[in-house]
């Protein structure tokens, strides 16, 4: 018995999502009393290192196969190399590539799947997992009944931590579907923290009054070290691009810290970002909603405030 984990590489590198996953597995195995087993599909400079946050050993297949995401690739790799190292719980990253394989991997393995954990599985009576329910205003606890499991972990809820050494690489043989699609060209944001990944992000609303003012904003992020996010209606105008736009139709995220400036707090808004462990409301107006949400409100003028809490964030470290 064993515990299989998908820890994503996109272009060579691992990033935070595959230290978590590899990290929550560790914790999973831990508790079912088994190994943790890392799989890494595609070229990627050192597979190892993925011992170092728990994986027992890591399985690399390096071929060029893997250089593009492709769903039956990808399922096909992940189902031979479960079945072969005998895991019997699949963990994924709640992200594209995630959501994509969980159900093709739950038919596949004849497995119950929960997507967007959130906790340590329990397993004192049977096995149970926790995830975020409607919108965040509940949390439910499902439990899995079927021999095999696949679990989709959602970022920013187990904070990886370096627990072991460097793992031993091994590789396997499997059979390979003919690629369903072609890869041509991508376009990719480069420079900045994804917001899934982001820990700290600046967010801000129709109360900019237009794009133009947006600097002030970025000069917050910046000296925060923040990734930048906005509203629907301000993507909507293009005011910002829509890969910054968070809420129940954009991106959910759950940072650290969560600065909304100008933004009213509709609920289609706040099912996006509720889960964010500090919420920070900027907004005149007393009546808006999102200060219910919020752990800390400032009702005052944004174009007051976060000029001067950028410049207090600049002083403290200047002599810090």
């Amino acid at each position: 018995m064993s515990v299989l984990v998908l820890a994503e590489n996109p272009k060579g590198t691992f990033k935070k999502p595959a230290f978590e996953a590899v990290h929550y597995g560790h914790l999973t195995a831990k508790a079912l009393g088994a190994d943790c087993i890392a799989l890494v599909l595609g070229a990627v400079d050192n597979p190892a290192q993925l011992g170092e946050y728990g994986a027992s050993k890591v399985i690399h297949l390096g071929d060029n196969n893997f250089d593009s995401y492709d769903s039956k690739r990808y399922l096909a790799a992940v189902t031979q190399v479960a079945k072969q190292t005998g895991s019997n719980v699949v963990v994924l990253n709640h992200s594209s590539t995630g959501k994509s394989l969980s159900g093709g991997l739950a038919v596949t393995l004849d497995a119950g799947v929960v997507s967007g954990v959130n906790s340590i599985p329990s397993t004192d009576n049977g096995f149970s997992v926790k995830k975020n329910v409607f919108s965040g205003k509940a949390v439910a606890e499902v439990s899995i009944i079927s021999d095999n499991k696949v679990l989709s972990l959602m970022g920013n809820s187990i904070p990886p931590k370096q627990v072991g050494s460097a793992a031993p690489v091994e590789t396997l043989q499997v059979e390979l579907p003919q690629a369903s699609t072609t890869v041509t060209g991508q376009n990719t944001v480069a420079g900045v923290v994804p917001l899934p990944e982001a820990e700290l992000v600046v967010s801000a609303g129709r109360g900019m009054k237009g794009p133009e003012n947006w600097g002030i904003i970025e000069d917050l992020a910046n000296v925060l070290g923040a990734t930048t996010a906005c509203s629907r209606p301000v993507a909507d105008t293009g005011w910002r691009p829509h890969h910054e736009h968070v809420g129940q139709t954009g991106v959910a995220i759950r940072p650290n810290l969560y600065i909304a400036a100008g933004i009213s707090g509709a609920i289609q808004h706040l099912a996006g970002v509720n889960s964010s462990k500090t919420i920070v409301v900027i907004n005149k107006d007393p009546e808006a909603p999102f200060f219910k949400a919020a752990d800390y409100g400032v009702c005052a003028d944004l174009f007051d405030v976060v000029p001067a809490l950028t410049e207090a964030i600049k002083n403290f470290k200047a002599s810090n």
